[in-house]
């Protein structure tokens, strides 16, 4: 063996290709469809060169590298984020098929919960926005039963105590009081745990009804309609690069705060015999 030669495994050849995601390519390399110079590979843990081996996919030569393309989807509910289900349920990459390249999710959303979803053909970004270690920010919109009080906001910021270790500090902020059971309430993670947000509230006692994520580290779904996809922008591209590289998600988002939630302040209702102060106010400073 030569060693010049720069090996790489050949299920992260054929991912790279834009053919299948790593774990499909592995099936594909299992099921004896990849021929490589000439003899068939049945292991996945098979390394390659592509610049000099000869590797037939189906009886096709191997497609040239594709250009890496990052887009953000809204998805709507009802859509599941992997590419196959067994219970023949909806994914999200039927909204992405007119897209010119293969891509896939990063991360997962439950099936009821809609927002913004990174999907991307750039493996490795995607793998180090995933990581642990990372901690991209995730900021989700929860409409809750009952508002949470003092105690409970504390708890989300401190961590909450679940059946699989207690979470990772979070932010959170009641946005606003729908009616007298409900509340909508603003939550930034850093920890992307399944169903987190849903069993968090629930340990709380504050089931949730409406999930959406808002952002995924600095990229948002703002003026985006349900089930739109868009291409990010080059520094859009840039700023989730910076983050994946673990610089502050707040030194990598744009300047500009507008369309961002703010808290509503409450109204105060006035007694009568302030109103008939603040009135005789206001005559005295007309006159």
């Amino acid at each position: 063996m030569s060693y010049d030669r720069e090996e790489i495994r050949l299920a992260k050849v054929l991912a790279a290709r834009g053919l299948a995601s790593r774990r499909e390519a592995e099936r594909m390399i299992e099921e004896g469809r990849i021929v490589v110079n000439g003899e068939v590979v049945s292991s996945p843990a098979t390394f390659v060169d592509p610049s000099e081996d000869h590797i037939r996919v189906d009886g096709q030569p191997l497609p040239e590298v594709p250009p890496n393309v990052y887009y953000i989807l809204y998805k709507p509910r009802g859509y599941i984020t992997s590419r196959h289900d067994p219970e023949g349920r909806k994914s999200v990459l039927e909204l992405a098929e007119e897209l010119p390249f293969r891509v896939e999710p990063v991360g997962r959303l439950d099936f009821d919960t809609e927002g913004a979803l990174i999907l991307t053909n750039d493996g490795d970004l995607a793998h180090k926005l995933m990581h642990p270690s990372t901690m991209v920010p995730r900021r989700y919109r929860a409409k809750v039963y009952r508002t949470p009080n003092e105690a409970d906001i504390k708890a989300i910021e401190q961590g909450v105590y679940l059946e699989d270790g207690r979470t990772t500090p979070a932010k959170a902020r009641v946005v606003e009081r729908t009616d007298s059971t409900n509340a909508w309430v603003e939550v930034t993670v850093t920890e992307g745990r399944n169903r987190l947000i849903r069993r968090m509230f629930a340990q709380l006692g504050h089931p949730v009804a409406k999930l959406r994520r808002e952002s995924f580290g600095s990229i948002t779904i703002r003026g985006m309609e349900r089930g739109q996809v868009r291409q990010l922008t080059s520094d859009e591209v840039q700023r989730l690069r910076e983050v994946a590289e673990g610089r502050n998600p707040r030194a990598a988002a744009p300047k500009s705060r507008k369309g961002f939630a703010k808290a509503k302040p409450k109204k105060q209702r006035l007694g009568a015999k302030a109103r008939a102060t603040r009135n005789r106010k206001q005559r005295q400073q007309r006159s």
